[in-house]
């Protein structure tokens, strides 16, 4: 199974890397696949390229329904435990 992030640039960096931002964590991405990143922008990132750009609005409901079901996983993990 693949999975493709929405991440936001938070650095443009020399040969077409960028640092991008994964929820709190740094991690440094090929650009090489999209062209006219700038710092703020949301792409889609898979195995540490970046494929497209994504629009923001687009990015914040996709980070938000991950976000949502990470805490419904841990929930449930949570409440299998006991």
């Amino acid at each position: 199974m693949c999975l493709a992030l929405p991440c936001r640039i938070v650095e443009l960096r020399p040969d077409q890397q960028a640092l991008i931002d994964v929820a709190g964590v740094g991690k440094e991405v090929s650009l090489a696949l999209v062209d006219d990143i700038a710092v703020g922008d949301y792409v889609i990132v898979h195995v540490g390229y970046a494929l497209t750009r994504l629009d923001p609005e687009e990015a914040e409901k996709t980070l938000a329904l991950f976000a949502e079901l990470g805490q419904a996983a841990l929930q449930e993990a949570t409440a299998t435990v006991v």
